[in-house]
């Protein structure tokens, strides 16, 4: 396992604790953040579901940026947090919520929407009439977790609450960087990631698509494999301990430095 070099492409802070956790085990890596993150204003419209929170048989929160977007929004609304189902899509946007006081629950295993919506828990909590869930994202994102409700029955609602963009690097900024440090492996933590990876990679995907890609879901390895990616790697999470056993189970290329 120790034989990997891999990019992590996850926001900074995100990035610098992954890579503590795959120093510790002897793993080199480099990080080239490729996601950042910055609030949406909130508008009144925006500020309605949050107002009426308990019409919802359950709250679902994507990611961490959401989480802590919301928790902000409870202070300033909700005296005390209010008691109904929340749910979130990983481990470490759940833990946010937990802390805060809320009762939520997460997938044991696989940090993506199929594992959520076969979790036994959000299943009960949708198994009422007129059942309305609402879910705090970014701008975009998880369509098929919502189309797939709907296909059930349930009634949606999206609460945007920040914009992921691709940080300002130069062109070659991505190619030189697998060069350099010699790398033979890239990490992706979901499809807007993948996304901003090919992005940047430009015409150098071509060569960069032989690397070996692990990534957190079937989603976002069908959009690897449908790009050209030879190698992809479902980790079924994004956390560290899910790529760690995905890494002990692939043995590192000898010979596939970009």
């Amino acid at each position: 396992m120790t034989g990997w070099r891999l990019l992590l492409t996850r926001p900074a802070d995100e990035s610098a604790a992954l890579a503590q956790q795959l120093a510790d085990v002897g793993i080199f890596s480099s990080s080239l953040p490729l996601l950042e993150t910055e609030p949406l204003e909130i508008t009144d419209v925006q500020r309605g579901p949050i107002l009426e929170l308990l019409r919802y048989c359950a709250v679902i929160v994507v990611s961490k940026p959401a989480a802590r977007a919301a928790i902000e929004l409870l202070d300033e609304w909700w005296p005390q947090p209010p008691i109904q189902p929340w749910f979130s899509v990983g481990a470490s946007t759940g833990q946010l919520l937990r802390d805060y006081g809320l009762d939520v629950t997460w997938p044991q295993q696989g940090d993506d929407s199929e594992a959520l919506l076969d979790l036994p828990a959000f299943r009960d909590a949708l198994n009422i009439p007129g059942a309305r869930v609402l879910i705090l994202r970014g701008e975009d994102g998880r369509e098929m977790l919502a189309e797939r409700l709907r296909e059930q029955g349930v009634s949606v609602d999206y609460l945007p609450l920040y914009r992921r963009f691709l940080p300002d690097y130069p062109a070659s900024a991505l190619p030189r960087r697998v060069s350099e440090e010699r790398l033979n492996g890239l990490v992706v933590s979901s499809g807007q990631g993948f996304a901003h990876l090919q992005q940047l990679a430009g015409d150098g995907w071509v060569n960069l698509a032989r690397l070996p890609l692990f990534v957190p879901s079937p989603r976002v390895a069908e959009l690897a494999r449908s790009a050209g990616a030879l190698t992809v790697v479902d980790c079924r999470g994004a956390n560290a301990a899910a790529l760690l056993a995905a890494l002990r189970a692939h043995p590192a290329p000898a010979d596939q430095a970009y």
